[in-house]
């Protein structure tokens, strides 16, 4: 057996997981400052991949960077200036919390809200988690 044939062997037995790629990427924003203003022009793309509505995304993001915020079409305007990286850091934690199933990790999840009390119940593994989120 030559080192092709290896090659091919290994990777048909190889598992499933292992081989396919991640299908749940969250995008990197995009956007400048302007002036003391910081404006994100894919916040409803970033919404959208996170299968969350945006205005959900936004007052999070807003209330963890503690700065006010406007949605204006698909664009995002901050009130003051705001590094890439932490908004990216915040948009994460939203995902960690509201997004990704606590048992098995996968972001096949609902979000639903009953008084105030948030539950996440997971489509893959049908988990089901409630928790207090004040936003």
């Amino acid at each position: 057996m030559n080192y092709e044939q290896m090659l091919d062997k290994g990777k048909k037995e190889l598992p499933e997981a292992v081989s396919e790629i991640e299908r749940f990427n969250i995008p990197k924003v995009r956007g400048h400052v302007e002036g003391n203003k910081t404006i994100v022009s894919n916040f409803d793309e970033i919404a959208k991949a996170l299968g969350r509505k945006t205005e959900h995304l936004l007052k999070y993001i807003l209330k963890e960077l503690a700065t006010p915020g406007d949605m204006r079409k698909k664009a995002v305007i901050f009130g003051t200036k705001l590094s890439a990286s932490k908004i990216n850091e915040k948009i994460s934690q939203y995902a960690e919390t509201f997004v990704l199933c606590k048992e098995c990790g996968k972001p096949d999840t609902k979000l639903t809200k009953e008084t105030s009390v948030y539950f996440l119940k997971c489509q893959a593994c049908g988990a089901k988690q409630s928790f207090y989120a004040k936003i």
